[in-house]
C-alpha cells in the first residue's frame, strides 16, 4: 500500500478541542497546556513503520523542546481491534521503550483525528501561542528504507520559528506514513483508501 500524505489542514486553523485519556487513564485536554508558547499535536501509533523509523529522534526532539517550553501530545487514533499492537498496552510499551516525555493519548472514538483531519501516522500539527495552526508537515525528509538520516530538521525549523516569532518556512512538505486505521464505517470523507 502506498504511503498516505497529510491533508495539509489550512494554516491559521484554530486548535480543535480534545479531551482524551493518557496511559494512566487521566483525562488530558488542550486546556492543560494553556500557558505553553506553542503546542505540537502528533498523531502516531506503535505499529506503523513510519513512526518506528522516527520515534527515537522524535523522543530526543521532545526532550530538547520541552526544555524550551513547547507542549507536546501524542495521539493514537487507530482501530485497536483490527491492530492490537496499537491498544493502550502497546502504547505504554512504546512510550517506555522510547522514553517519551509527553502525554500519549488514546482516541478510541476517532473523533479527535477527524477534527484535525489527521490522515497518517506520523501526522504533525504545530499551533502557536494563539493556538492557530502554524505548521503541518513532515518531521524531515527521511523515510523507512531511504539513506537520509532522521534529524527532525523540518519540524525543528518550524518550532524554532514559532518560539522566536519568526515567519514559518515558505515550503511545508506533507508528512507521509501509514493511513490512520479507521474503524469500519468510521472513515471520514477525506480518507482515500
Amino acid at each position: 500500500m502506498p504511503a498516505t500524505p497529510s491533508t495539509m489542514l489550512d494554516l491559521g486553523t484554530k486548535l480543535p478541542s480534545f479531551r482524551l485519556p493518557d496511559l494512566n487513564n487521566n483525562m488530558v485536554s488542550e486546556e492543560d497546556f494553556r500557558s505553553a508558547p506553542a503546542l505540537l499535536v502528533a498523531f502516531m501509533c506503535p505499529h506503523c513503520p513510519y513512526v518506528r523509523h522516527v520515534r527515537q529522534e522524535f523522543s530526543r526532539f521532545a526532550e530538547d523542546y520541552r526544555q524550551r517550553g513547547l507542549a507536546i501530545v501524542g495521539i493514537n487514533s487507530n482501530d485497536a481491534k483490527a491492530f492490537p499492537d496499537d491498544d493502550p498496552a502497546g502504547m505504554k510499551k512504546e512510550a517506555e521503550e522510547t522514553g517519551y516525555v509527553f502525554p500519549y493519548l488514546y482516541d478510541e472514538t476517532q473523533d479527535v483525528a477527524r477534527a484535525f483531519r489527521a490522515a497518517c501516522t506520523p501526522d504533525f500539527f504545530l499551533f502557536d501561542s494563539e493556538r492557530r495552526l502554524a505548521y503541518r508537515g513532515q518531521f524531515d525528509e527521511s523515510r523507512p528504507g531511504k539513506a537520509s538520516p532522521v534529524t527532525g530538521k523540518d519540524l525543528r525549523a518550524a518550532v524554532d520559528a514559532v518560539l522566536t516569532g519568526r515567519p514559518q518556512p515558505a515550503t511545508q512538505t506533507p508528512s507521509v506514513g501509514c493511513n490512520i486505521k479507521w474503524k469500519p464505517g468510521n472513515e471520514p470523507g477525506y480518507f482515500k483508501a
